[in-house]
């Protein structure tokens, strides 16, 4: 009988809990501050407690902060080493500043000079008073002492015993160990239930690459913290995922905190209440288990930054730069390394030009995946032979071998990892060490002869040498500007300046990007760089390096320019400027800060089905402008999810468009490789003689409805074990009335069935094999917002096995 009663005891608690979960809360507080309270930096060691006297909240100065600046924040105050669960979202307080609970009823943060720093929002409301709870949670509340606003509902990057996250909410990790400013990562309860890390893309904030989940997706989740130390995922009824080892300790003999950390780990703490234990943190739980592998994706920094390496030790990663690398903040060690030498520029004079300044560094485990350019396979492929194939390509910065493979890599390299299972070799392609030293002694010298020039000019000043100098200077200038005037002039009357879109030297766009140095991605049209343009020092710019375009002249390129100048719709990613100098080509575009529609698709979490239908009118409407209302009409032929752009408020932008001549023979001759896989969105027309017209982007917007249906790739579909591909698959899922199939477990499809058979049945008719059967984008707008009634659609039996 007591064996069964112990049995069933985990059932009665989780039962209780559960009624817990259901019973709403309603709760008062004793006030422990009443109005007119006030903390000061000045005097550091005081602060407001709790009364169990666990924790505080009150200043605690920066760490390496030789200027005195504080933070507002709460902290265990028991324990030796400062723990700081929360902090006040704003910019670190000087000395003297103070905390107040005013006679008006609300908490301010002062500078010495009475200037308000910080105060929370309270929707207006009056608090009587505040108090700190035994959680940790300080609250300021009203006249019936409950809470008008509390800690525990304005996040940090903590999470304590009794918080709960709801969805929507977030963690924030640090920027590093020392600097509470927003870092990298972040850990969010997503609107569908799914708890999620993501990386994060700055300074922006936005959310952009998933590299661990939960799979929650119940649409009522909640992350809970209890008292008992353990951390989970309810749907209100039921545990649905459990986040805790069952030895974390109970709460009456350790103290419990869960942290997402600098380093982009989320890890639950516990600290055995005894100074005979040193009151010392150890981790119970870490998500993931290997941050270094954790995160891998076709652009971006990886765990640690670009062209670090990421290295497991003793269960915490640690961000190496290789040989002849330099961190780009020692005190911020996961941001990234950065060259000690010139980078590789391909002139004749440079380093990588003469094989006798250059060595390789070999590091064995060691891998940079995915940003290769190129790969060479056959039986001669050695160590020595994967060496010489990246001397002979001067923007080779690493290569990588395995047996017989070598992959070449340019800069800047993104996700390096070290591990014992990793079975490749790394080789650093790096300046000589004397090589190094001139280059360092130029960068000296060039400084030194700035400083000549300047006493040169002092003595000229003294002279009356000068007063010609300045006479001639004077004249020169304005015949400089007499000529460049003339110029605007001509050029004012040409179609690109009637677009309001900029020239730009290629200089210019050269500063912007660093040196072409951070890739944001790679396409048929050529390669786009992240950059910041001196002329708009705010925001950041997408540069389009043109590579395979049709060199018939620089008019040409301008009439094309000035066809895509004149585009402006919601749903089109704007052009900025260009450049036609000698032989470059370059695009310079707004910047969308959430990436492409394919990294959002194909991640680790299926987005919210709602968000996914927008997104699908979103890029309707802009095909159809480019069809039917801008003034040229313009076809755009390669629409696919890497095409796709997100704004900051997840909008649909395409890109690309107007391009297509510089493009349309090499995209032919793709086409016609008929090669199963990397045809993808290709119509039919692409395989024969017949016309290109705007029923390419018809068809290419078929599969990308059917990606964006399902959340799987077209291409990747066709290059697995699958005999069909994705358009046969829908099709029979389509006739056989199972299309919860294509949705899986996403339940806000599940119960928009009406909505899926519609957008199912326009991706069939935009994919017919015969290109007069398939709606224009008006229709097909027309028929997804359910405007016009959809009718049964045709086998697109090009595909569709009999």
């Amino acid at each position: 009988m007591g064996c069964m009663a112990s049995s069933n005891l985990p059932i009665l608690q989780a039962l209780f809990a559960s009624l817990l979960l259901l019973t709403p809360k309603v709760f008062s507080f004793d006030c422990s501050r009443t109005k007119g309270s006030s903390l000061s930096s000045l005097e550091a060691n005081l602060s407001w407690l709790s009364p169990n006297q666990e924790f505080a909240i009150g200043f605690q100065k920066l760490p390496n902060d030789n200027e005195n600046h504080f933070l507002l924040a709460i902290w265990f105050h028991n324990i030796p080493e400062t723990t700081i669960v929360w902090f006040a979202h704003t910019k670190p307080a000087p000395k003297g500043s103070t905390l107040n609970l005013t006679d008006e009823g609300t908490l301010v943060l002062y500078d010495p000079q009475g200037n308000s720093l910080w105060e929370p929002s309270t929707g207006g409301a009056k608090s009587m008073c505040a108090s700190m709870n035994d959680s940790g949670n300080f609250m300021l509340l009203d006249g019936d002492k409950n809470p008008i606003w509390e800690t525990f509902n304005e996040t940090t990057d903590t999470i304590l015993p009794g918080q709960t996250l709801n969805m929507g909410s977030n963690l924030t990790a640090r920027y590093s160990r020392e600097s509470y400013a927003n870092g990298r990562f972040q850990l969010h309860l997503q609107p569908d239930g799914n708890l999620v890390l993501y990386t994060v893309t700055m300074p922006t904030g936005a959310a952009r690459d998933a590299y661990w989940a939960t799979g929650t997706m119940t649409g009522n989740s909640k992350l809970v913290f209890n008292e008992n130390g353990n951390i989970y995922v309810t749907d209100g009824t039921r545990w649905v995922y459990n986040l805790t080892k069952n030895d974390a300790g109970s709460s009456q003999d350790f103290y419990h905190m869960a942290r997402i950390d600098y380093d982009g780990v989320f890890r639950q703490y516990h600290c055995r209440k005894s100074k005979a234990c040193g009151l010392k943190w150890s981790v119970v739980k870490r998500f993931p288990e290997d941050i270094c592998s954790a995160i891998l994706t076709e652009v971006g920094s990886g765990a640690c930054g670009y062209n670090s390496i990421c290295v497991e030790i003793n269960e915490e990663p640690d961000c190496l730069c290789p040989e002849n690398y330099s961190y780009l903040n020692e005190s911020a060690k996961n941001q990234g390394c950065r060259p000690n030498f010139e980078l590789p520029s391909c002139r004749l004079n440079g380093w990588e030009s003469n094989l006798e300044l250059v060595e390789f560094v070999e590091y064995t485990n060691t891998d940079w995946p995915l940003d290769d350019y190129d790969l060479q396979i056959g039986s001669g492929v050695d160590l020595q032979t994967c060496k010489q194939l990246c001397l002979n390509y001067c923007f080779c910065t690493v290569a990588i071998h395995n047996g017989n493979s070598c992959w070449k890599k340019k800069y800047p390299l993104s996700n390096g990892r070290r591990k014992p299972n990793v079975n490749r070799t790394a080789l650093v392609k790096v300046p000589k060490v004397n090589v190094t030293q001139l280059y360092l002694v130029s960068l000296r010298q060039n400084n030194k002869d700035q400083s000549t020039t300047v006493l040169i000019v002092s003595i000229l000043l003294g002279s009356s040498v000068f007063i010609n100098i300045v006479m001639t200077s004077a004249i020169l200038i304005a015949i400089y500007f007499s000529y460049h005037k003339k110029l605007l002039n001509i050029s004012s009357v040409s179609s690109v300046a009637s677009t309001n879109i900029r020239s730009y030297a290629y200089k210019e766009l050269e500063q912007a990007t660093g040196g072409f140095k951070q890739i944001l991605g790679k396409g048929a049209f050529g390669t786009v760089y992240k950059g910041v343009l001196a002329s708009y020092p705010k925001r950041f710019v997408a540069i389009k390096k043109l590579e395979k375009f049709e060199k018939e002249g620089e008019k040409e390129f301008k009439t094309e320019v000035s066809v895509i100048g004149q585009t402006h719709h919601k749903n089109l990613v704007r052009l900025l400027g260009y450049c036609d100098e000698g032989e470059h080509r370059l695009l310079v575009y707004e910047y969308m800060t959430n990436g492409s529609l394919a990294s959002l698709l194909f991640g680790i979490t299926r987005p919210d089905w709602n968000q996914r239908v927008q997104i699908a009118f979103g890029i309707a409407r802009g095909l159809m402008y480019l069809h039917e209302e801008c003034s040229t009409q313009i076809i755009h032929c390669d629409i696919k999810p890497q095409n796709i752009l997100l704004d900051e408020f997840y909008t649909p932008r395409i890109s690309d468009f107007g391009l297509a001549k510089l493009l349309v023979a090499e995209q032919t001759r793709v086409a016609r490789t008929n090669i199963r896989g990397t045809v993808g969105y290709f119509a039919p027309e692409w395989f024969s003689r017949a016309s290109i017209t705007v029923k390419v982007d018809v068809y290419s917007f078929g599969v990308l409805l059917l990606e964006m249906i399902c959340c799987k790739s077209s291409i990747a579909f066709g290059m697995g074990d699958q005999e069909q591909t994705l358009m046969d698959w829908v099709y029979a899922c389509y006739c056989k009335k199972k299309l919860d199939e294509l949705v899986e477990n996403d339940e806000d499809a599940r119960n928009d069935m009406k909505k899926l058979e519609r957008l199912v049945m326009v991706a069939i008719w935009c994919i017919q094999e015969d290109a007069s059967l398939r709606p224009s984008m008006k229709k097909v707008t027309q028929m997804l917002e359910g405007v016009v009634d959809v009718s049964v659609p045709p086998r697109p039996s090009i595909y569709c096995s009999t």
